[in-house]
């Protein structure tokens, strides 16, 4: 298509985020309509933009028909539904994380895109963040050698975005109390996906199995009882299914190894993300606390090797020769659009595949085979951590 992209954003509240990456990039997409069931978000909304049609129901969004495309920033339940309703009014979509929470939804959305012919792009935007997009580029660049093994890791303590002030639970407390397993896997598995090679249509491997298990659930508990009292329901024993920890072990067709944490209970220092890629020539860690350094060490370049006290390097230290291209020249403009750059990327990626026809980068065959972690993490801990296959989506021959 020629001309901006006309994106309705579905979810105002979330959807705000991206209003920044739209004002970054007036050429390619304009906002052209809000949805949202809480009359008081489009309220915030119509106050700064008084002429910008606003929208309570999905459905009455699709049948105005004032749009190109739809980005969904709604709870992680909605998305499978939105995402085939949105597609099967011939619209495109760029859908938050995650694309779908059973087996099922997955081969559904993947007949949804095909069906419509439209672009499907899921929003992970650690994929995009400046580490990120380094460690793929030196990948690439055969820095790491054969990459043999990788960790990654979502801590973040929600249990204050449990609960509505009065004590009613909102879809993470939902899922909290509804499933044990990984119910939030792309933040850590998709800037791994790609570093190890499992993904896009390219992809020259793929993740084949998982093993997962849970930890006691206890800190959600305690949390409920010392904010809403000790005969609050959600204070009582077993009421949240899901362990504070969950640890998941996947194995690709290659042999790597990934270790997945997921981690949304236990009180600790804020930093959500950690990231681990071990090669054979190089490794790479992620920071620890805020305000350090990712490390890197690199065989043959990184110094203390030829006294054998090898040291770990900032990872900036190589970013004259490593820096990914597109963070050398518009990284400056990402940062200014927030959550790390990832919101700048991920729309300037969805818009310029609306544009050309082009695929998305992370489209639905990346999104439905990461999204099944959910499902199958869940499926595996109910069995005491057995080993759970992982279907090719790619291969529609395996299909169901």
């Amino acid at each position: 298509m020629s001309g901006p992209v006309r994106a309705a954003v579905v979810g105002g509240h979330r959807g705000r985020a991206y209003r920044r990456a739209f004002e970054a990039l007036p050429e390619q997409v304009t906002l052209a309509a809000i949805c949202d069931r809480n009359e008081a978000v489009l309220g915030e909304w119509r106050q700064e933009h008084p002429d910008l049609p606003l929208f309570r129901r999905l459905e009455d969004l699709l049948a105005a028909d004032v749009c190109d495309a739809v980005f969904l920033a709604t709870p992680v339940q909605a998305h499978f539904e939105q995402a085939r309703a949105a597609l099967a009014a011939g619209k495109h979509v760029l859908c938050e994380v995650v694309a779908a929470t059973t087996i099922d939804e997955c081969w559904a959305l993947i007949e949804a895109v095909e069906r419509a012919g439209r672009v499907y792009m899921m929003a992970e935007n650690y994929c995009y963040t400046r580490p990120s997009m380094m460690v793929r580029y030196m990948v690439e660049q055969g820095v790491f050698g054969q990459c043999t093994y990788a960790e990654g890791a979502y801590i973040h303590d929600t249990r204050n975005l449990l609960f509505t002030p009065d004590g009613r639970l909102t879809w993470r407390g939902e899922l909290a109390r509804d499933f044990n397993g990984n119910t939030y896997p792309t933040h850590s598995l998709g800037p791994v996906a790609q570093w190890l090679g499992c993904a896009g249509p390219a992809a020259a491997d793929r993740f084949v199995e998982l093993a997962c298990f849970a930890g006691p659930a206890v800190s959600r508990g305690h949390y409920a009882a010392e904010r809403f009292g000790p005969d609050h329901p959600a204070a009582q024993p077993g009421f949240f299914r899901q362990g504070d920890s969950i640890s998941t072990l996947l194995r690709t067709a290659r042999g790597a190894i990934v270790y997945l944490r997921r981690d949304g209970a236990s009180p600790r220092p804020h930093n959500m993300m950690h990231y681990v890629l071990q090669g054979t020539a190089a490794s790479y860690l992620s920071p620890r606390q805020a305000g350090e350094d990712p490390l890197i060490w690199i065989q043959g370049r990184s110094p203390g090797e030829s006294i054998g006290r090898e040291r770990w390097q900032s990872l900036w230290d190589y970013a004259a020769e490593f820096e990914h291209p597109r963070w050398r020249e518009r990284g400056a403009l990402a940062r200014e659009a927030g959550h790390g750059g990832g919101d700048f990327f991920i729309v300037e990626d969805f818009v310029r595949a609306v544009q050309t026809g082009g695929p998305a980068p992370i489209d639905v065959y990346d999104a439905v085979a990461w999204s099944s972690i959910f499902p199958l993490s869940v499926q595996s801990v109910s069995l005491g951590g057995q080993p759970v296959a992982i279907p090719d989506f790619r291969r529609q021959r395996q299909r169901p």
